[in-house]
């Protein structure tokens, strides 16, 4: 067998009993996802938007795709099938990225165990598992937890020199987000001189291409949101990197040449590509912190003395703070089952509906019995008849017209402070509340407002 690069390959544990390093690690990650896992029974828009879409039929599942979110598609089926099987609310949401999480610490601890040791890998999957944002993640009705497994597992598979397989799981993560595309990137720092892992990159990236000529043309309305990589996005890349680089004195070489670029190179060239086309985020290469995981289990697996792990029980002080606060309504930028709830208790039989802006409708589509109670007056066509995921609009005018005609309209709208998007239908909607209505009343929900206006004089 072709071998180009020469990984000390420790013996294999004995597999009539399950190890430690092996059970371990994703059983904490099952703990740690089913912990709060409703989050004060909370649900955020993009989990909303996995929600509403997975309930379309595969029909109309594939419709959409053609215009918007395609690389998302695979999840999205996926999803479908899950909640075909079983319509579990937000524990079927949200379960698959629990597994998820506990796979990829599995794989961590795998990768480490082959080049560190029984030792290095119990710590390095319980390290991967205890990271804030894999536990975030483990808990969201996303792809990104998914992705992570792949990677991970593509990573010990291009060790193990299975390259079939390698192209398999890795492709699967690939489609299931294509930014783990960058992934190759990384593992071309340890395996590029192998002919297999060249003939793996090669199919990833031509099986890959129809999704990225999709999802390329989708890339405005899908990304058109983001801006460039903040200060905080760059300090944030300067910590883990920093503490990455410091993490990899010691060592051992071949988990370093594995696990410093997996650490650095997918986020650093997303960030550097993002200051042309603005396309990053961070949970889009959240697999990278398999990186720092490896490294740290590495070196406390070697730790001497009782300062390392005086070190690292301190760190779990302010860890078990930001874990409990990751279980709460307000660890998302909204809670859209909280905006419908406010909704209807403001509600009365008839009420028009308006969503300022237009994406916000959002907010209410995975609470259709909310939704369905409230005419919806700038709504030209539903979301699953215009194949798009908020639907479309009226023209200002008609959006102005129906407005008026309303006695009492309840408006929801992004919090303080946020830019007024310019559309003329936006426009439209501003103005004909301005003119002809009173504000009656004005609430704040989580990442969201809710106001009630009437015709002059009708306020209760």
């Amino acid at each position: 067998m072709e071998s180009a690069h020469p990984f000390r390959q420790l013996p294999e544990a004995d597999i009539s009993r399950i190890a430690p390093w092996r059970l371990l690690p994703p059983l904490l990650a099952v703990v740690l996802g089913l912990w709060g896992l409703e989050r004060g029974a909370s649900m955020w828009r993009d989990e909303s938007v996995t929600w509403q879409v997975a309930h379309r039929p595969l029909g109309g599942i594939w419709e959409l795709l053609h215009g918007v979110d395609a690389v998302h598609g695979l999840y999205y089926l996926l999803m479908h099938g899950v909640f075909q099987l079983w319509d579990g609310g937000l524990w079927a949401l949200r379960l698959p990225s629990v597994a998820a999480t506990a796979l990829a610490a599995a794989g961590v601890a795998a990768v480490a165990h082959r080049l560190a040791g029984k030792r290095a890998a119990l710590i390095a999957g319980c390290v991967y598992a205890v990271l804030p944002p894999v536990q975030m993640y483990a808990q969201e009705g996303r792809s990104y937890a998914l992705v992570a497994a792949a990677v991970v597992w593509a990573t010990y598979l291009m060790l193990r020199e299975r390259w079939a397989a390698y192209t398999v799981v890795l492709l699967l993560g690939c489609w299931l987000h294509e930014f783990a595309v960058l992934a190759l990137l990384a593992h071309a720092f340890t395996a590029w001189r192998a002919r297999g892992w060249r003939w793996s990159a090669g199919i990833v990236a031509a099986l890959l291409l129809p999704l990225a000529l999709v999802s390329a043309r989708q890339a405005e309305q899908q990304l058109g949101w983001l801006g460039r990589p903040s200060w905080q996005d760059w300090a944030a890349y300067g910590v883990v990197g920093g503490a990455a680089l410091l993490l990899a004195r010691g060592a051992p070489k071949d988990l370093v040449r594995v696990a410093l670029p997996l650490t650095l190179l997918p986020p650093g060239l997303l960030m550097v590509i993002s200051l042309v086309h603005p396309w990053y985020v961070d949970r889009y290469v959240l697999y990278a912190l398999a990186g720092p995981a490896l490294l740290a289990g590495a070196r406390l697996a070697e730790a001497r003395g009782w300062w390392p792990w005086l070190l690292a029980g301190l760190l779990l002080v302010p860890l078990g703070v930001w874990s409990v606060w990751l279980r709460t309504p307000e660890s998302r930028k909204d809670d859209v089952l909280a905006v419908a709830a406010a909704v209807r208790e403001r509600a009365r039989p008839g009420d028009a509906v308006v969503f300022m802006p237009s994406r916000r409708r959002e907010w209410l589509l995975s609470s259709p019995e909310v939704y369905a109670s409230l005419r919806d007056v700038a709504l030209d066509r539903t979301p699953a008849a215009s194949h798009s995921l908020q639907g479309t609009e009226l023209s200002p005018d008609r959006i102005r017209a129906a407005l008026l005609a309303s006695p009492r309209v309840i408006a929801l709208l992004d919090p303080a402070g946020q830019p007024l998007d310019p559309y003329p239908r936006e426009a439209a909607k501003r103005d004909a509340l301005a003119a002809r209505f009173e504000l009656c009343s004005l609430t704040g929900v989580r990442g969201a407002r809710i106001a009630v206006y009437a015709h002059p004089g009708t306020c209760p």
